[in-house]
Parts: structure tokens; sequence; C-alpha cells
């Protein structure tokens, strides 16, 4: 099953009514500049991770079971 000129012709026309043609003109570089935002916060994190700062990496271990609650009963809401 493949797509036909007359096909993508009429998804194109479609879209253009929807969209607009300003604003599908826009969305080349909205694209792109997404892409590139991502890219970098994708970096950004490698960078943070080969730096050093996980902590996992370093041997801290956070104590999270002190600062759960484990009582069972349940709680009262104060503003009665």
């Amino acid at each position: 099953m493949s797509f036909g000129i007359t096909e993508l012709l009429i998804v194109l026309a479609i879209v253009i009514i929807i969209f607009g043609a300003k604003r599908i003109k826009n969305l080349g570089p909205d694209l792109g500049s997404a892409i590139k935002g991502f890219r970098s916060a994708l970096s950004d994190n490698n960078d943070a991770e080969t730096a050093g700062t996980d902590s996992s990496a370093t041997g801290d271990v956070e104590n999270v079971a002190s600062e759960t609650n484990h009582d069972d009963t349940p709680k009262q809401d104060t503003n009665v």
C-alpha cells in the first residue's frame, strides 16, 4: 500500500487549509530550533553524567526511608 501523487496532494491541501500557509512557512525554522534545543539538552545531560555529578557514581546514597511516612494509619484532614 503506497501513496500516489494524488493522495499526497490531497493531504497537502488539507494541511494548508487547516494550518494556513504562514504557519506552515514558519514550521521549518521552529522545528529546527526545537531539534537544536533537544540536542543541546541531551549533550548537557551527558556532560553532567560524565563529570561525576551522578550520586550513584560517587557512592553517595540517600536515606529515602527516613523521609517517607511508614505509618499505616490514615491521615485526617485538619481543615475541617
